[in-house]
């Protein structure tokens, strides 16, 4: 994967030992509850959370990241009402068609993590068409997480990795945390600094379960579509207020 360089503005000046954030992940939750206490359909809440993604993207940007991964659609996300699972496979048809243009022309690459064989053949050759196009793209990493799940992602390593070792190519002995990284949808990508979820709820949900083994979990009362900079930038201000110890003794 080609390198992504740091972005040449910070979020903020290095305070202590704590560099700034280069990867935030977040959970995007909110938009039916946002549409309910507006009287407006799910389908119209899903809407305005693609405008917040929108603005999430740029905002990421101006605030100094170098890599930003949005959960859209979840593996158990399959379970909701064939209409509303219509609906937002529509929406990343038009992210990406509408988006597309504007990525590439931003120096921004598009990442999709997720399991692919449910997903349409048009769909797939959409996704494959905004990875292609944009594989070369070094300022910025799109990434999004569709009909994705931590432990199917797992799964789907640990298979990969057994047909290794059974074929020869990959010695039992030479597996460690590295290895299994490499077999994981995120690859190349740096593990999360930061994981957000919006809506107030604070649960993980299945998301990035080995690459955020030491993020740091912020949880935010606004729903999803009415996220803004401000919020953003108010996480990674709390995030500044950590200590991050990677099992280590902390400093205070």
């Amino acid at each position: 994967m080609t390198a992504i360089p740091a972005h040449s503005q910070s979020a903020r000046p290095e305070k202590g030992d704590l560099s700034p954030p280069k990867h935030v992940a977040i959970i995007m939750d909110g938009n039916g509850r946002w549409a309910k206490a507006r009287g407006l359909s799910r389908t119209e809440g899903h809407k305005e959370g693609v405008q917040a993604a929108r603005r999430c993207v740029e905002a990421a940007r101006d605030l100094g990241l170098t890599h930003l991964t949005l959960y859209s659609f979840s593996t158990e996300n399959w379970r909701r009402p064939a209409g509303e699972i219509r609906d937002l496979m529509g929406l990343l048809r038009e992210f990406i068609v509408g988006d597309l243009p504007r990525l590439k022309k931003e120096n921004c690459r598009v990442r999709i993590i997720g399991d692919r064989e449910n997903l349409s053949l048009d769909l797939r050759a959409l996704v494959n068409k905004a990875e292609k196009e944009t594989c070369d793209n070094t300022a910025f990493l799109l990434q999004i997480a569709f009909n994705y799940g931590g432990r199917d992602e797992i799964r789907r390593a640990a298979k990969s990795l057994v047909e290794d070792v059974k074929s020869g190519s990959l010695q039992p002995k030479d597996i460690d945390e590295k290895t299994i990284a490499g077999y994981l949808d995120t690859d190349g990508v740096p593990d999360p600094d930061i994981v957000i979820r919006t809506s107030g709820e604070k649960r993980v949900s299945n998301f990035l379960l080995w690459q955020a083994a030491y993020a740091e979990y912020i949880f935010l009362d606004v729903l999803w579509p009415d996220f803004s900079k401000k919020e953003f930038a108010e996480a990674i201000e709390e995030y500044y207020n950590r200590e991050r110890r990677y099992g280590g003794v902390g400093t205070s």
